[in-house]
């Protein structure tokens, strides 16, 4: 069992929790993810590490309510435990010997974004961050960012913070303009993650995208989590969820999204809950 120590809610559906796990914690790196468990009837989802405390043992997890059992996870609270929580899975993001990078983030995105911006600045990167959401109540970890970047810009889809409009925006303005980056980093809905990876191609600048399809063990064994990459088929799980942006088949990836959208709906309205 994984205590929850600390739980806030951070937008309208969107909480931060931090589960100790002093395991996953010891060996965690940015980029990788856990997968848990709520209960012994429960289905295994991943999500991405936010954020990680090695000495104190905690991992912070930041997710949506969207299906059943994220639902089922806001439902919790401090004191109360995690039954599977297994962890760090996945390939750590490859950050090393980058001097300057653009990080982009859209909404629930920016909370796995936040590890990889530290970890580039606390190595003496030029970082520069751009995080988008639907409004400025649904903005995450504007101040972490803050204190971990360069230079900092928001939009907002109303214009409610920062500029009106989307982080490609943003993106394609900072590339006019002629600034270089090593690398841009790209985390967030897979229609932003296409648009950032099209809008970088035409300047040749390498993307990574990460990749959150369906899975299930973990381990590379079931298959749930393909995607198609250069044309050929990989695994979140084992060989991302970081990949190349410019070679991933996003139209793929959409449609396999949108797979068990039914099924969810049905399980929420046997349990009472509106569906997604």
């Amino acid at each position: 069992m994984y205590k929850i120590v600390y739980k806030e809610k951070l937008a309208s559906g969107i909480w931060m929790m931090k589960v100790m796990a002093p395991l996953v914690a010891r060996k965690a790196m940015p980029g990788q993810f856990i997968i848990l468990r709520v209960d012994e009837e429960g289905e295994r989802i991943p999500l991405t590490i936010a954020d990680f405390d090695r000495q104190e043992g905690w991992i912070t997890i930041i997710f949506q309510e969207v299906g059943l059992t994220t639902r089922l996870l806001a439902a919790l609270n401090e004191g109360d435990s995690i039954l599977d929580f297994a962890g760090p899975l996945g390939r750590p993001s490859e950050l090393d010997g980058l001097k300057r990078v653009l990080c982009i983030g859209g909404g629930v995105g920016v909370a796995p974004l936040y590890p990889q911006v530290k970890h580039l600045w606390d190595n003496n990167c030029s970082v520069d961050v751009i995080i988008g959401a639907r409004n400025k109540d649904y903005l995450l970890l504007e101040k972490e960012m803050k204190a971990v970047c360069n230079n900092l810009y928001i939009t907002t889809d109303d214009g409610s913070c920062g500029r009106k409009g989307f982080v490609s925006d943003v993106l394609k303005e900072l590339l006019e303009q002629g600034n270089q980056y090593d690398m841009v980093i790209a985390i967030g809905p897979l229609i932003m993650m296409k648009v950032v990876s099209q809008i970088t191609k035409q300047y040749d600048v390498p993307t990574i995208v990460s990749m959150n399809p369906v899975m299930i063990d973990g381990t590379g064994m079931c298959g749930g989590c393909r995607v198609t990459v250069g044309g050929e088929v990989r695994y979140a799980c084992v060989d991302g969820p970081d990949f190349d942006g410019h070679l991933v088949d996003f139209d793929e990836a959409m449609r396999r999204q949108q797979m068990y959208r039914e099924e969810e709906n049905h399980i929420c309205r046997i349990m009472g809950m509106e569906g997604v």
